[in-house]
């Protein structure tokens, strides 16, 4: 038996692994570390505990076998290409993504990916049945696999698992009209803990428990009776690994790079930053709207924005149409205000390595985070981490789970473009006494209430028992 076969005391499960396989022209495969919170705040709890993470590798019919990388002990689970379109593309975000954005776009209710979805929740349980040792202790990850806790249950009544969801949970009536309701709800009370950004979800989520499920009230809007089991809900605000990314802004290469990076804009007085996954929940038509409105009016003064837009679910063709939609918005910005070889609005759409990116958040004066509706935005969290100098103003929609932490924010409503204009403007213009007080203010939230202390807050609601080994988790 093998160090990927040993049993776990602790599991990791998410729809990906934290590695992802890649497949290279010439037919080789080889595993490229994914980057990610997640994977910084579980990493040094999986080491003390020997623990397993379970997940997909990102390629469609992979045929991976359990193995050791950088330490870490991980399960690839294999989904095949009609799981991927069915289940990932289709279900999880064709129909769930949509649906718990507040309908921003229309869900699809297609039975054949619900049925996808169901197959492969199972099969997510079933593996991890097999290396979960006894009494150990399972953290599923995300909308993906809300039916993984009760198939789980059902396998291995023994263990203690505990559920997370990363995205907004939806109002009430807006999760009604899923026509799986009942089983969603079901699935996710197999948890013994059920974790979500902010209260508002976990009120949400109690209220749909009696109504959908038969689940009994607890002592409290935080705990549930289910088939004999008490579940546990709670509000725990995700993080960031906000000491590591203060440290790496204060570097000498991040700092001359930032510095570049107004040089090359033609070193503007101002310079707006948006950072965003191309979605349509992400609110980038609306910024670039104020934006334009604000050089109409002859408010922007010598300023400069950029916008950076990873790339995001390309083979879908309503993201094509976005992105085609965010560019020949650009270009009409660019093709109105423009000098020769001075650009008003910079737009990559590309990812950046993450050095690359703390450079950006160091050089921008202003952060325009303006999304219609997010679990919490951690994007947000990032600036405020890299604004060592306690300059700069974030602009925050007050439909992200980060403006119920991020109070000196400037928060908008992202669908009011005039408020979001002015906000921009009044960004723009902040006394440098002000600006300051309210990044002071941010600073001091976001790094003490970081992404260790979010994992750590959540696995001792769980009751995760000590660490065995010598190690420390710091």
């Amino acid at each position: 038996m093998t160090d990927a076969e040993t049993e776990a005391e602790f599991v990791v499960v998410a729809n990906r692994l934290p590695v992802d396989l890649e497949r290279l022209p010439d037919g080789t495969e080889r595993w490229k570390r994914s980057p990610g919170g997640l994977v910084t705040a579980l990493e040094p709890m999986l080491r003390s505990r020997e623990g397993a993470w379970v997940g997909w590798p990102g390629v469609a019919d992979a045929k991976a076998k359990p193995f050791v990388e950088d330490g870490l002990t991980l399960y690839p689970v294999d989904l095949s290409a009609k799981d991927v379109e069915e289940y990932y593309e289709g279900f999880s975000n064709g129909t769930l993504w949509p649906l718990y954005h507040d309908v921003v776009q229309p869900p699809a209710f297609h039975r054949h990916w619900w049925q996808a979805y169901v197959r492969v929740n199972q099969r997510f349980a079933e593996a991890t049945a097999e290396i979960a040792a006894e009494g150990a202790t399972v953290w599923v990850q995300d909308y993906q696999l809300q039916l993984m806790p009760a198939a789980l249950r059902a396998l291995r009544p023994d263990l203690r698992i505990g559920f997370f969801l990363h995205i907004p949970f939806p109002p009430t009536e807006l999760f009604m009209q899923l026509p799986w309701r009942s089983r969603i709800v079901e699935g996710l009370l197999g948890a013994d803990l059920v974790g979500f950004h902010t209260p508002g979800g976990a009120r949400n989520f109690h209220w749909l428990a009696q109504n959908l499920a038969s689940a009994k009230e607890g002592r409290g809007e935080d705990e549930l009776y289910y088939h004999g089991r008490t579940v546990r809900l709670g509000a725990f605000p995700i993080s960031i690994d906000s000491k590591a990314l203060d440290a790496l802004a204060r570097t000498p290469e991040v700092q001359e790079q930032a510095k570049q990076i107004r040089a090359d804009l033609g070193n503007p007085r101002r310079v707006i930053l948006g950072v965003d996954r191309l979605d349509y929940t992400k609110g980038i038509d609306v910024r670039l709207r104020a934006f334009e409105e604000l050089l109409a009016e002859d408010k922007a003064g010598d300023t400069v924005m950029i916008q950076l837009a990873t790339p995001s679910r390309e083979r879908v063709e309503h993201y094509q149409k976005m992105r085609q939609d965010i560019e020949q918005a650009v270009g009409r910005i660019n093709g109105t205000y423009s000098r020769v070889g001075h650009p008003v609005l910079h737009y990559l759409h590309q990812s950046l390595p993450r050095n690359e990116l703390a450079a950006f958040f160091v050089a921008a004066d202003v952060m325009l985070v303006t999304p219609l509706r997010d679990g919490m935005n951690l994007v947000a969290k990032e600036y405020v981490a890299c604004r060592t100098g306690e300059t700069g103003v974030l602009v925050l929609s007050e439909f992200a789970g980060a403006a119920i932490e991020l109070q000196d924010a400037l928060l908008v409503n992202p669908h009011d473009t005039d408020g979001v204009k002015l906000a921009l403007h009044t960004a723009l213009e902040m006394p440098p006494a002000e600006a300051q007080k309210r990044m002071r203010n941010l600073r001091r939230q976001v790094l003490t209430h970081d992404v260790d202390r979010w994992a750590r807050s959540f696995l001792d609601a769980l009751g995760l028992p000590p660490a065995t080994s010598p190690e420390t988790d710091d």
